[in-house]
């Protein structure tokens, strides 16, 4: 019985890992094709970073495989760290001469700004973050 709360308990937090990460895919959806942002190189890299996921925790999901843990994981760390040093650029504490936006749209671009702190790579770094969370304590559970 125990084992059995412990895995629905599992099974509960990596949907709500997946959940996230396709608002955060249907969110880039909509920022590049909707609203016609050009993402820049690195919004490019967190894409491809985070789109898998989707697919990963779904399969993952049907039905609770904690193996899911072992092939997500690489995937969210890099996403964190791509969208870390995204946000260190566009908050000009990395200097804009350290960025991989050579040609076209600029890395420190700011389509949006919520709060005056809020842009679309920190939803990013946001999204990565609680993943990452999620995926803790699915480990923790185990």
């Amino acid at each position: 019985m125990i084992e059995k709360n412990r895995q629905n308990l599992s099974w509960l937090l990596l949907f709500c890992a997946w959940i996230i990460a396709v608002i955060a895919m249907l969110g880039s959806l909509f920022f590049g094709e909707v609203m016609a942002f050009l993402p820049c190189n690195l919004c490019w890299y967190q894409r491809i970073i985070m789109y898998p996921l989707v697919i990963i925790f779904f399969i993952g999901m049907t039905p609770f495989n904690k193996d899911v843990l072992r092939y997500s994981t690489p995937f969210v760390i890099l996403g964190w760290l791509f969208s870390l040093y995204h946000n260190l650029l566009q908050y000009e504490i990395i200097p804009e001469s350290a960025s991989p936006c050579v040609q076209g749209v600029p890395c420190s671009a700011k389509y949006i700004e919520i709060f005056g702190f809020i842009t679309i790579p920190m939803l990013a770094f946001l999204a990565f973050t609680i993943i990452g969370l999620l995926l803790y304590m699915i480990k923790k559970r185990q």
